[in-house]
């Protein structure tokens, strides 16, 4: 990958960390090596393990991202915490430039952020709370996305290959517009100056992190501009080479959680290394199967009226004179069990023919054979037990219930 053209620096914010930020280098591809040469020259190659799933999270200030952030790790099975970018740099330099709601060097960032996700507990997959937020940044994440790919190819055939397996990128945008970020920030100012305030009084609880912009509606207003002109527009650059998913986070948290649902679901394509997708493929899903199935179950029952007729009508006789008594008896449970030796069930055609019409009636019928040895005759001569095979079909049928009101 080329390496980004140097940016342009950012004017100086009106307080005294301006040489920071005017001083600091905004080449993408420079930052990246150097932070790329001091994780290896401190781990060594074959111990950069990077997490094989990565979830950037992204989203306007109050979208939800902390609320969100347990559904979604359940969503994708995740069991290890999010890493959240702005705790990670807690250096009184860089909380100043946070509280005036400007970001944190590039450098710092990748660096720290890098060190942390090679922390064993990452190994599966975890989600990164706030980054990328700036271009630089985005470069970074393309260049250790490609560095990851490089470290797999390179440990392939070697004794550390299952350390390295194949990366796997989701960009999550939660969004909602300027009005109601500002209004969720000053909401939640208030609610945590209240709930400081309980846990000073009472002495019972914890005391919460209390951000200035949560008090002030112009600070809110300078936060959402911050997302939208950096942290919207870099996620956004990463579309066309990861899995991108814009939720609205504007609506109820069911809403917002059946839409996150939705976006993750599970596809074997994108997340199964392509040899491993390449030998499963071969079976049919589910999906498939299932979207097809009435049709040819429709197809399977007239064959069987007009081309099987005398065994199709003796097995609707079997089932309405042995099994739908029993099955009536069960109404209630929706679930019955009946043991038959009818020969009938002998034909490979009647047994499918059974669980068909079961189908078309909407239950579900499933059929085991039982072998069971019976003594028949006992030599008294020789003590030799002469038995007889019995077959017995075991039938279950599962339906739904009836509900019973108590009370």
């Amino acid at each position: 990958m080329k390496a980004e053209k140097p940016t342009k620096k950012s004017k100086a914010p009106n307080n005294t960390n301006g040489k920071h930020q005017d001083l600091e280098v905004k080449d993408a591809q420079i930052i990246f090596n150097t932070v790329w040469g001091e994780l290896e020259a401190k781990y060594g190659r074959e111990r950069l393990h990077f997490p094989k799933e990565m979830i950037l999270l992204g989203g306007a200030p109050g979208a939800g991202k902390g609320t969100n952030t347990p559904f979604i790790m359940e969503a994708r099975g995740l069991t290890c915490g999010p890493i959240v970018v702005s705790s990670l740099l807690v250096s009184p330099q860089m909380r100043q430039l946070k509280e005036a709601g400007q970001l944190v060097g590039d450098t710092e960032v990748v660096k720290i952020l890098f060190e942390k996700m090679l922390e064993p507990e990452y190994e599966d997959g975890c989600i990164l709370d706030g980054f990328p937020r700036t271009l630089v940044q985005v470069e970074c994440m393309k260049l250790l996305y490609h560095k990851m790919l490089q470290l797999r190819s390179e440990f392939d055939h070697t004794e550390h290959h299952h350390n390295f397996r194949q990366p796997i990128v989701h960009i999550m945008m939660l969004f909602i517009d300027e009005k109601e970020s500002v209004a969720r920030q000053l909401n939640r100012g208030r609610e945590v100056l209240i709930h400081n305030e309980e846990v000073e009084r009472t002495g019972i609880g914890e005391l919460r992190e209390y951000r200035a912009t949560d008090a002030d509606p112009k600070a809110a207003q300078r936060r959402y501009k911050v997302f939208k002109e950096r942290t919207y527009d870099a996620l956004q650059s990463l579309r066309e080479v990861f899995h991108y998913h814009f939720i609205n986070a504007q609506g109820s948290l069911p809403e917002v959680r059946q839409n996150i649902v939705k976006e993750l679901q599970y596809q074997s394509s994108l997340e199964l290394d392509p040899a491993t997708f390449d030998s499963v493929r071969i079976l049919p899903l589910a999906s498939e199967i299932v979207s097809h199935a009435r049709q040819e179950l429709v197809k399977r029952l007239d064959i069987y009226e007009f081309e099987h007729n005398e065994e199709f009508h003796a097995v609707i006789r079997f089932i309405e004179e042995d099994i739908m008594p029993i099955v009536l008896h069960h109404a209630i449970s929706g679930s019955a069990h009946v043991n038959s030796e009818n020969p009938i069930l002998e034909s490979p055609l009647a047994m499918a023919m059974l669980i068909d019409i079961f189908s078309e009636r909407g239950y579900h019928a499933t059929i085991d054979l039982h072998k069971i040895e019976i003594p028949q005759r006992f030599d008294t001569a020789t003590g030799e037990i002469e038995c007889r095979m019995k077959r017995v079909w075991r039938i279950q049928i599962q339906f739904r219930g009836s509900e019973l009101r108590r009370g």
